[in-house]
């Protein structure tokens, strides 16, 4: 059941280049009018508003893509739909990503004005040679003076990294690291490097061509280097790849893996919607030519689907043991699990159990998915 609760997730598919190691539903180029487009957000959010306007709006996220790229008129123009069509919480948290290039970060106090109160900086690397390598657009400089000036415009900044790259060693990592937290953001968000087999990467990973990345148990030392650093510094992991200062949670992130709803609006988005005591998953068409075509008949939706009881659970246990606080042990009466599986994980020491909760640990976090396989088989 929801709590009347509502995120929405705003798509702009648009980026300047594509990174290789991007599996997102993201496109250079192409036809990024924001007359056209602020027409369709409208629409969309008009839309859902009809069969949700009793629902209180407490989260606006703008993905992509690259949302920094948006003119700071159209964000405007999205914010003042949602506010005229819902009600929205007085603590709104609005977030927009954005890239640290110098022309974005221009754009950074426009954003504060008409209603962005939280930034999320892609910076991936403090490196020059690995920001070429991850085909970023911008220098550790510009990425450092980017962060700077959106700390000076939001209350709230987070910035990510992406660590185990090519050729990185552990105390390359940790000097790194060090950098980052010194730079005073009450949240980062810290990935391991991810091969997918569409991207630039995964081509090149299956010719072989990839080479330096780190074997299993540097990315482990990583991983727990990351954990220990962290901690130390009042970062502490609350995800699996985030860390926040306590009460700098993004709350909008919290809303997908505590089961929430959320709309997705925009090319490829997806969503969770509670309509009359019933879930919906919702997609809709990758290309930003289909979605405007789709979205002038009537719907942006490409599918909307009714999501069964077991799924939806399956759904909360995925999502939910990527938290450190994990899964409300109530959650596991209303599907089935393998209990022997659990009691297996709890004495080798991957899962543990409270009174209220059951969680993963710093070691089952590792290896999560598999763990997740385990209690659901």
């Amino acid at each position: 059941m929801t709590d009347g609760a509502l995120g929405i997730y705003i798509h702009w598919p648009f980026c300047l280049s594509k990174c290789p190691y991007c599996d997102f539903n993201s496109h250079v180029g192409g036809n990024s009018d924001p007359q056209e487009w602020g027409d369709a957000f409208s629409a969309e959010l008009k839309r859902y508003a009809s069969e949700t306007s009793d629902r209180v709006v407490k989260t606006v996220f703008f993905g992509g893509g690259t949302p920094s790229l948006m003119e700071p008129a159209l964000v405007g123009r999205i914010l003042e739909t949602i506010n005229r069509a819902w009600k929205t919480a007085d603590d709104i948290e609005v977030t927009l990503e954005a890239n640290p290039t110098s022309v974005e970060a221009g754009r950074f106090r426009d954003y504060s004005t008409v209603g962005v109160n939280r930034v999320s900086v892609g910076i991936q690397a403090l490196n020059d040679k690995h920001l070429k390598q991850l085909g970023r657009m911008h220098s550790a400089s510009e990425a450092m003076l980017a962060l700077d000036v959106a700390q000076q415009c939001f209350d709230r900044v987070s910035f990510d990294l992406i660590y185990a790259r090519q050729d990185q060693t552990l105390a390359d990592w940790q000097a790194e690291l060090n950098r980052a937290l010194a730079m005073g953001s009450e949240h980062l968000s810290l990935y391991q490097l991810t091969v997918e087999p569409e991207t630039v990467f995964g081509k090149r990973h299956a010719l072989g061509q990839l080479g330096g990345l780190p074997d299993d148990d540097l990315s482990a030392d990583m991983y727990e280097l990351t954990q220990e650093m962290t901690e130390a510094a009042n970062l502490p992991a609350y995800e699996v790849s985030n860390h926040a200062r306590p009460g700098m949670e993004s709350r909008h992130n919290l809303t997908y893996w505590t089961g929430g709803d959320f709309l997705g609006i925009g090319p490829g988005a997806h969503g969770r919607l509670t309509v009359e005591d019933t879930r919906f998953a919702t997609e809709s068409p990758l290309r930003p030519k289909n979605w405007l075509e789709q979205v002038a008949k009537g719907s942006g939706e490409s599918v909307r689907a009714n999501l069964s009881r077991d799924e939806q659970f399956h759904e909360r246990v995925l999502m939910g043991l990527r938290l450190v606080d994990g899964i409300p042990l109530d959650l596991l009466d209303y599907g089935e699990v393998n209990h022997s599986k659990i009691n297996a994980l709890m004495d080798s020491g991957h899962l543990s159990k409270s009174n209220s909760h059951l969680a993963a640990t710093r070691l089952g976090r590792m290896v999560l998915n598999r763990i997740i396989l385990e209690i659901l088989s």
